[in-house]
Order: structure tokens, then C-alpha cells, then sequence
């Protein structure tokens, strides 16, 4: 048997370039492993659960544009918004004012959800809409707040 030794050479290059890879592909299967390990979530507090108290009716607000004056109004039970919508709208502010509807739905979507006027968006198409919309609310609800 003839048994013939093999010189390997390495470049000093190649070791570093090689070094090099294998940090980076350690590097990102960190990345990924921790990226898609499943996390203990710390429990959020019931988003159903309001913080206030109201006196169960219905509130309604004035809101004047144009020398046109429509209403409006929020139900509340004791515990929460149960509806709001515009009360007294003539053709002529729904013609002048196309987005009021519209508007004030998304509003109420988000904030029958949330319970409350706090985080909620709106479009920038309609800011100064959703702004007076929410300001009438608001009032409509410090009406309803329960003071015991």
C-alpha cells in the first residue's frame, strides 16, 4: 500500500471570508429563532370593561354649522355607549355636508368597540369633521357622567 500524503493549502483569505459566513449564518438563525419564538404576552386588561360610570338616557348636544342646527345624540346605559347618530338633519346640511353620516359611523364603530373617545383615528379627509363630531360627543358624554 502506498499511502501518499496530501498538502492541503489555505489562504489566509479564504479562512477569514469562511470565519466570517458561519458568524453571519449563527447571527441570523438567532435572529429567526427569537424572531418567531412564541412570547408570553402579559395579559391586557379587558378593552369591554369602562373605566366610567354614566346615568342611563339619552344626551344630546347641539352642533351649529351654517346657521343650520342639527342634534346630537348618545344613549348610555349605566355601563356603556349603547348608540350615537345625528338627530334633526335637514337636507341641507346632508347636502352642504356629505361627510357628516359617514363620518360620524366610523366614529361610533371605533368607539363602541373601545368604550371610550381616547385612540381614536380618523381620516385625514375628514379631520375637521371627525374633530367636531368628537367634540360633540364628548360633551354629550360629560352630560352622562355619572358623579357618585
Amino acid at each position: 500500500m502506498s499511502s501518499k500524503t496530501k498538502i492541503v493549502v489555505l489562504r489566509m483569505k479564504e479562512v477569514i471570508y469562511t470565519g466570517i459566513f458561519v458568524a453571519l449564518g449563527i447571527l441570523l438563525i438567532l435572529v429567526l429563532f427569537f424572531m418567531f419564538l412564541p412570547r408570553n404576552k402579559e395579559k391586557k386588561e379587558d378593552a369591554t370593561v369602562p373605566t366610567i360610570s354614566y346615568t342611563a338616557g339619552v344626551y344630546s348636544t347641539p352642533i351649529v354649522l351654517n346657521n343650520n342646527t342639527m342634534d346630537l345624540e348618545v344613549v348610555v346605559d349605566k355601563d356603556h355607549i349603547s348608540s350615537i347618530r345625528l338627530v334633526n338633519l335637514s337636507e341641507a346640511v346632508t347636502t352642504m355636508y356629505p361627510l357628516m353620516e359617514p363620518t360620524l359611523e366610523e366614529l361610533a364603530v371605533q368607539i363602541y368597540e373601545s368604550q371610550s373617545l381616547e385612540d381614536i383615528t380618523y381620516s385625514e379627509h375628514n379631520k375637521y369633521t371627525s374633530m367636531l363630531l368628537l367634540d360633540g360627543i364628548e360633551k354629550a358624554l360629560e352630560k352622562a357622567a355619572d358623579v357618585s
